[in-house]
Protein backbone atom coordinates (compact mmCIF):
# COMPACT_ATOMS: atom_id res chain seq x y z
CA UNK A 1 0.00 0.00 0.00
CA UNK A 2 1.13 3.71 -0.90
CA UNK A 3 0.63 6.48 1.04
CA UNK A 4 0.43 9.99 -0.39
CA UNK A 5 3.78 11.79 -0.21
CA UNK A 6 4.22 14.52 2.51
CA UNK A 7 6.41 17.02 2.24
CA UNK A 8 7.71 16.46 6.11
CA UNK A 9 9.57 13.37 6.94
CA UNK A 10 7.75 10.67 9.28
CA UNK A 11 9.22 11.78 12.44
CA UNK A 12 7.81 15.51 12.54
CA UNK A 13 4.73 14.14 11.57
CA UNK A 14 4.38 12.13 14.15
CA UNK A 15 5.73 14.93 16.87
CA UNK A 16 4.73 17.76 15.08
CA UNK A 17 8.29 19.85 15.11
CA UNK A 18 9.76 20.98 12.24
CA UNK A 19 12.64 19.06 10.63
CA UNK A 20 16.45 20.37 11.12
CA UNK A 21 17.61 22.36 8.15
CA UNK A 22 20.40 19.30 7.90
CA UNK A 23 17.38 17.03 7.55
CA UNK A 24 16.14 18.80 5.13
CA UNK A 25 18.81 18.86 3.01
CA UNK A 26 19.40 15.59 3.50
CA UNK A 27 15.97 14.73 2.10
CA UNK A 28 15.88 17.18 -0.83
CA UNK A 29 19.33 15.64 -1.67
CA UNK A 30 17.81 11.82 -1.35
CA UNK A 31 14.73 13.04 -3.87
CA UNK A 32 17.09 15.06 -6.49
CA UNK A 33 19.53 11.95 -7.07
CA UNK A 34 16.19 9.50 -6.88
CA UNK A 35 14.87 11.67 -9.33
CA UNK A 36 17.62 11.58 -11.76
CA UNK A 37 18.51 7.88 -10.92
CA UNK A 38 15.16 6.24 -11.78
CA UNK A 39 14.93 8.48 -14.99
CA UNK A 40 18.34 7.46 -16.22
CA UNK A 41 18.19 3.84 -15.04
CA UNK A 42 14.59 2.37 -14.27
CA UNK A 43 12.87 1.17 -10.89
CA UNK A 44 15.55 -1.30 -9.89
CA UNK A 45 17.92 0.83 -8.86
CA UNK A 46 18.62 -0.39 -4.78
CA UNK A 47 18.02 2.03 -2.07
CA UNK A 48 21.56 1.49 -1.00
CA UNK A 49 22.83 2.65 -4.77
CA UNK A 50 20.82 5.64 -3.99
CA UNK A 51 22.05 6.29 -0.33
CA UNK A 52 25.96 6.33 -1.90
CA UNK A 53 25.26 8.63 -4.91
CA UNK A 54 23.13 11.27 -2.57
CA UNK A 55 26.42 10.80 -0.01
CA UNK A 56 23.64 9.61 3.34
CA UNK A 57 23.52 6.42 4.75
CA UNK A 58 20.79 3.92 3.55
CA UNK A 59 19.43 4.54 7.51
CA UNK A 60 19.02 8.67 6.47
CA UNK A 61 17.21 7.64 3.28
CA UNK A 62 14.66 5.25 5.69
CA UNK A 63 13.44 7.56 7.64
CA UNK A 64 12.54 10.02 4.99
CA UNK A 65 11.00 7.18 3.04
CA UNK A 66 10.17 3.84 4.74
CA UNK A 67 9.96 2.23 1.99
CA UNK A 68 10.82 2.16 -1.73
CA UNK A 69 7.34 2.80 -2.51
CA UNK A 70 6.94 5.89 -0.48
CA UNK A 71 10.37 7.09 -2.89
CA UNK A 72 8.73 6.25 -5.97
CA UNK A 73 5.70 7.87 -4.57
CA UNK A 74 7.13 11.25 -3.68
CA UNK A 75 9.15 11.44 -6.80
CA UNK A 76 6.30 9.87 -9.21
CA UNK A 77 3.17 11.59 -7.81
CA UNK A 78 4.19 14.85 -8.73
CA UNK A 79 4.29 14.14 -12.49
CA UNK A 80 1.11 12.00 -12.54
CA UNK A 81 -0.39 15.31 -11.49
CA UNK A 82 0.66 17.01 -13.77
CA UNK A 83 0.05 14.74 -16.70
CA UNK A 84 -3.51 14.41 -15.11
CA UNK A 85 -4.03 18.35 -15.52
CA UNK A 86 -2.70 18.26 -18.84
CA UNK A 87 -5.13 15.43 -19.85
CA UNK A 88 -8.41 17.91 -18.41
CA UNK A 89 -7.15 20.79 -20.14
CA UNK A 90 -7.22 19.06 -23.74
CA UNK A 91 -10.50 17.20 -22.57
CA UNK A 92 -11.54 20.82 -22.34
CA UNK A 93 -10.07 22.41 -25.33
CA UNK A 94 -9.92 20.27 -28.10
CA UNK A 95 -12.23 18.13 -29.92
CA UNK A 96 -12.25 14.86 -28.95
CA UNK A 97 -9.67 13.40 -31.48
CA UNK A 98 -7.25 15.69 -30.84
CA UNK A 99 -7.69 15.49 -27.11
CA UNK A 100 -6.63 11.79 -27.46
CA UNK A 101 -3.90 11.91 -30.13
CA UNK A 102 -2.34 14.97 -28.16
CA UNK A 103 -2.40 13.28 -24.97
CA UNK A 104 -0.86 10.01 -26.71
CA UNK A 105 1.78 11.85 -27.88
CA UNK A 106 2.49 13.20 -23.86
CA UNK A 107 2.47 10.22 -22.46
CA UNK A 108 4.98 9.33 -25.49
CA UNK A 109 7.09 11.86 -24.68
CA UNK A 110 7.04 11.72 -20.73
CA UNK A 111 8.13 7.92 -20.69
CA UNK A 112 10.66 8.47 -23.32
CA UNK A 113 11.89 11.30 -21.32
CA UNK A 114 11.80 9.22 -17.71
CA UNK A 115 12.40 5.22 -17.92
CA UNK A 116 10.92 4.99 -14.22
CA UNK A 117 7.51 6.86 -15.10
CA UNK A 118 7.55 4.68 -18.46
CA UNK A 119 8.16 1.78 -16.27
CA UNK A 120 5.62 2.77 -13.60
CA UNK A 121 2.64 4.06 -16.40
CA UNK A 122 3.49 -0.42 -17.72
CA UNK A 123 3.10 -1.35 -14.46
CA UNK A 124 6.65 -2.94 -14.07
CA UNK A 125 8.16 -2.72 -10.09
CA UNK A 126 5.49 -0.33 -8.86
CA UNK A 127 1.78 -0.08 -9.06
CA UNK A 128 1.23 3.45 -10.04
CA UNK A 129 -2.42 3.34 -11.30
CA UNK A 130 -3.56 2.56 -7.64
CA UNK A 131 -1.19 5.05 -6.36
CA UNK A 132 -2.27 7.60 -8.28
CA UNK A 133 -6.00 6.62 -7.75
CA UNK A 134 -5.76 6.69 -3.85
CA UNK A 135 -3.32 10.44 -4.45
CA UNK A 136 -6.50 11.32 -6.44
CA UNK A 137 -4.90 11.70 -9.72
CA UNK A 138 -6.46 8.74 -11.97
CA UNK A 139 -4.38 9.07 -14.95
CA UNK A 140 -5.78 5.90 -16.23
CA UNK A 141 -9.43 7.32 -15.99
CA UNK A 142 -8.28 10.19 -17.94
CA UNK A 143 -6.96 8.25 -20.87
CA UNK A 144 -9.82 5.79 -21.22
CA UNK A 145 -12.21 8.45 -21.08
CA UNK A 146 -10.07 10.85 -23.56
CA UNK A 147 -10.46 7.40 -25.70
CA UNK A 148 -14.13 6.77 -25.76
CA UNK A 149 -14.81 10.23 -26.52
CA UNK A 150 -12.84 9.89 -29.13
CA UNK A 151 -14.26 6.71 -30.36
CA UNK A 152 -17.95 8.13 -29.58
CA UNK A 153 -16.75 10.89 -31.76
CA UNK A 154 -15.80 8.26 -34.84
CA UNK A 155 -11.96 9.53 -34.58
CA UNK A 156 -10.64 6.27 -33.01
CA UNK A 157 -12.04 2.45 -34.28
CA UNK A 158 -14.36 1.24 -31.73
CA UNK A 159 -12.40 -2.32 -31.38
CA UNK A 160 -9.23 -0.59 -29.53
CA UNK A 161 -9.47 -0.84 -25.64
CA UNK A 162 -7.14 0.45 -22.90
CA UNK A 163 -4.90 -2.17 -23.30
CA UNK A 164 -3.98 -2.11 -26.64
CA UNK A 165 -3.64 1.86 -25.81
CA UNK A 166 -1.18 0.91 -23.34
CA UNK A 167 0.53 -1.60 -25.31
CA UNK A 168 1.15 0.90 -27.97
CA UNK A 169 2.22 3.56 -25.53
CA UNK A 170 5.15 0.76 -24.39
CA UNK A 171 6.18 0.16 -27.57
CA UNK A 172 6.46 3.98 -28.81
CA UNK A 173 8.79 4.51 -25.55
CA UNK A 174 10.64 1.51 -26.68
CA UNK A 175 11.54 2.40 -29.83
CA UNK A 176 13.01 5.47 -28.74
CA UNK A 177 15.65 3.66 -26.31
CA UNK A 178 18.70 3.66 -28.78
CA UNK A 179 18.54 7.58 -28.93
CA UNK A 180 20.16 6.90 -32.94
CA UNK A 181 17.08 8.95 -34.47
CA UNK A 182 15.72 11.96 -32.86
CA UNK A 183 12.91 11.95 -35.29
CA UNK A 184 11.89 8.19 -34.33
CA UNK A 185 9.38 8.89 -31.44
CA UNK A 186 7.48 11.41 -33.31
CA UNK A 187 6.91 9.05 -36.37
CA UNK A 188 6.42 6.24 -34.37
CA UNK A 189 3.52 8.02 -32.54
CA UNK A 190 2.40 9.28 -36.34
CA UNK A 191 2.38 5.48 -37.36
CA UNK A 192 0.66 4.36 -34.22
CA UNK A 193 -2.28 7.00 -34.54
CA UNK A 194 -2.99 6.38 -38.26
CA UNK A 195 -3.47 2.85 -37.25
CA UNK A 196 -5.67 3.74 -34.63
CA UNK A 197 -8.21 5.99 -36.60
CA UNK A 198 -11.73 5.11 -38.08
CA UNK A 199 -11.17 3.72 -41.34
CA UNK A 200 -12.87 5.37 -44.28
CA UNK A 201 -15.37 2.56 -44.53
CA UNK A 202 -16.05 2.45 -41.34
CA UNK A 203 -16.33 6.27 -41.44
CA UNK A 204 -19.07 5.77 -44.15
CA UNK A 205 -20.67 3.44 -42.27
CA UNK A 206 -20.90 5.93 -39.26
CA UNK A 207 -22.15 8.55 -41.54
CA UNK A 208 -25.06 6.52 -43.04
CA UNK A 209 -25.92 5.52 -39.87
CA UNK A 210 -26.19 8.94 -38.63
CA UNK A 211 -28.09 10.00 -41.69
Amino acid sequence: MVNRPTTATPDASRTGRTPRADARRNRARVLAVATEVFATDGLKVPVQEIARRAGVGTGTVSRHFPTKQDLFAAILLSRIEELTGQADALAEGEDPGTAFSSFFAILVHAGAANRGLAEALAGAGYDLEDAAARAGYDLPGRLRDLLARAQQAGAVRPDVDYADVKALLAGCVARDRSNSDPAALDRIIAVVYQGLRTSPAEQAGRTSDNA
